[in-house]
């Protein structure tokens, strides 16, 4: 369920501004996704040029490490880590209040371990992926064992649940953590946080794709420059 929109242009000029963000030695958290992945790619050109000298990243999934090993990006566990410094991820919708969607490429419960454990998390997106309210569906990570189950609280929760199955590959898809994805249309989500607290208190549940309160700036490229919005 990857969201599509927006030109790599936009995609770029969002993920360079912030790369920019990040200082000599720091410790920095490597989103996950088409977006992110600009950035990636624009800190390890930083890296070569020794611009950026020790810095290292965390991966938020397997996808995202292994562009961090082909940009030559040092890496950290994250139970390595004291602090990390700042995070710079992608977002398949941001709001006016700067909560997101993510979830589109099955990585949100890494992510959001790491983005909330930065001490400044950086949104960077293209102008197809911000919207007054969150409108798209969201993606729960669950336990294969409780799949049922969850499916019938989203369903009382109001939402439609529908399994993701995989592109390349007969069944679903199947996460980093060996875990499920229901992806569940709630419509116009007009309470983010509400609908955030229920998701969390359904057993079996991972983690979902609401990231509520936890970005403090968004960059969002534009087709001649960066939109900077600050929470």
């Amino acid at each position: 369920m990857k969201t599509t929109g927006g030109s790599d242009d936009q995609k770029r000029r969002a993920a360079e501004r912030a790369a920019d963000l990040v200082s000599a030695g720091e410790t920095v958290g490597l989103g996950t996704g088409s977006t992110a992945a600009f950035a990636v790619r624009a800190l390890g050109r930083k890296l070569e040029s020794g611009e950026l000298d020790g810095v290292r990243g965390v991966a938020t999934s397997f996808a995202s490490r292994q562009l961090a090993r082909d940009s030559e990006i040092p890496l950290l566990d994250l139970d390595e880590v004291e602090t990390i410094d700042i995070a710079i991820d992608g977002a398949d919708r941001v709001d006016s209040d700067g909560n997101l969607i993510k979830g589109g490429g099955a990585a949100h419960a890494r992510e959001k371990v790491v983005d909330a454990a930065a001490d400044r998390f950086v949104v960077v997106a293209d102008p197809s992926k911000v919207a007054e309210t969150l409108d798209r569906a969201v993606p729960l990570e669950v336990l294969p064992a409780a799949r049922t189950l969850v499916s019938g609280r989203v369903a009382d929760l109001g939402g439609d649940p529908v399994l993701r199955t995989a592109e390349r590959k007969d069944g679903p898809v199947v996460t980093d953590n060996g875990n499920l994805v229901l992806d569940c249309d709630f419509g116009a989500v007009e309470d983010p946080e509400s609908l955030a607290d229920d998701l969390s208190a359904t057993p079996g549940v991972v983690e979902h794709g609401l990231f509520v309160g936890l970005a403090d700036e968004a960059y969002v490229g534009t087709e001649d420059g960066v939109d900077v919005r600050t929470y």
